[in-house]
């Protein structure tokens, strides 16, 4: 039995015992974690995430009493029963809302409602991107359930409003276009501006070298304060640099600009810096792999893009620094912390030889230790 088929029938079996019939089908979506490119998906720039082994998935079936009930295994007693009326930003609230509001983006097809049992394995708050994981599962579900004829970017941008404006996190499309479009063996290329994609071949074991995940165990929460400060901020220094996004500045001396002396110019100038830097990063790190040249090139552009996220963004904390110097110190090739910030993991390049020494020396700082296999979007399972 695969691991999908076991994580179907453990989620089909968990809705029969819930509901007490089988479900119409279970869905799986993947985590993900991004190679580089971290804060340029809203500033319309560049990203290359992997997807994840790691899965949400969700059993769903219909109803015919326009109620909406959501289930997870993983909050066992935080279960969400509502009428589809009733669905509005907020309402359910925790972790049911991500689920609700791709429901609610696409509720009009079921107006009987729907019964959802959710389960997975996508570490919540490690920024793997637990809650695109199951925006698109359930997203996925209903796409096929529904007969609804969406394309898959069609889906990402159901579930990135259901993340934007239901639960109000002010998200780009990084996360749910990683989960819905990625391929298994390669990096999903992606220009967030005019959604154009490639899947770059990304093949670490042929060159002896591992990608490693690295919990931090510092959970965070795209919803609170810190992320969408970090979006208002990008959005004025484009603002005062007359470009529509950051993405538009063709280089960093074009940034001289907002550095007039002030406090607030020479934040606006940090914060822009960082992303027309890292736009770079994802564009030679692109290179690279097109090219066939040796992936150990990729390492220094991971630990400079570290250096900007925690410089220039500040959106670091004591916890991911420490993680990143240990395996540094440990002999990888480049390490950075990787999501929206202020918690999270660190993903590292290592020699595959290597892995369990850089595992062991950074044990007192990870509380999760998982080598990346770039792995297949969302699908069916049953």
């Amino acid at each position: 039995m695969t691991r999908d088929d076991e994580a179907a029938a453990r989620a089909a079996d968990a809705f029969a015992e819930r509901f007490g019939r089988a479900p119409e089908g279970v869905w799986a979506a993947p985590g993900r974690v991004n190679v580089i490119g971290e804060h340029t998906d809203y500033n319309g720039g560049f990203v290359l995430p992997v997807a994840l082994p790691h899965t949400t998935r969700a059993a769903v079936a219909r109803r015919d009493d326009g109620r909406l009930v959501l289930r997870s295994l993983q909050h066992p007693g935080d279960d969400a029963d509502l009428a589809l009326a009733d669905l509005a930003p907020g309402s359910p609230a925790g972790w049911a809302g991500y689920a609700a509001g791709v429901v609610a983006e696409l509720a009009g097809a079921a107006p009987g409602g729907l019964s959802v049992l959710i389960d997975g394995d996508v570490p919540a708050g490690a920024g793997l991107s637990s809650s695109a994981a199951l925006e698109c599962a359930v997203a996925l579900a209903l796409r096929d359930l529904l007969a609804l004829g969406l394309s898959r970017a069609e889906l990402v941008d159901v579930a990135r409003r259901a993340e934007n404006d239901f639960v109000g996190a002010p998200t780009g499309i990084l996360d749910q276009s990683a989960s819905l479009l990625c391929e298994a063996g390669a990096a999903l290329f992606l220009d967030t501006r005019d959604r154009g994609t490639e899947q770059v071949p990304f093949d670490l074991a042929a060159a002896g070298l591992a990608l490693l995940v690295l919990d931090s165990g510092t959970t965070h929460d795209h919803a609170e304060g810190g992320y969408r400060d970090r979006r208002r901020e990008c959005e004025e220094a484009a603002a005062r640099l007359g470009v529509p996004l950051l993405r538009d500045v063709p280089d960093v001396a074009a940034l001289e600009r907002l550095a007039d002396g002030t406090a607030e110019g020479a934040l606006l100038h940090r914060r822009a810096r960082h992303v027309v830097t890292e736009d770079a990063r994802v564009l030679r790190v692109v290179e690279v792999l097109r090219a066939g040249e040796d992936p150990r090139a990729v390492g220094p552009l991971l630990t400079e893009g570290h250096a900007s996220l925690r410089d220039d963004f500040e959106v670091s904390v004591p916890e991911i620094d420490a993680c990143v110097e240990a395996v540094l110190d440990a002999g990888a090739h480049g390490a950075r912390m990787v999501g929206g910030g202020f918690g999270g993991s660190v993903v590292a390049l290592v020699e595959a030889d290597a892995v369990d020494a850089v595992t062991a020396a950074v044990a007192a700082r990870s509380t999760r230790t998982s080598a990346v296999v770039p792995s297949a979007g969302a699908r069916r399972l049953a």
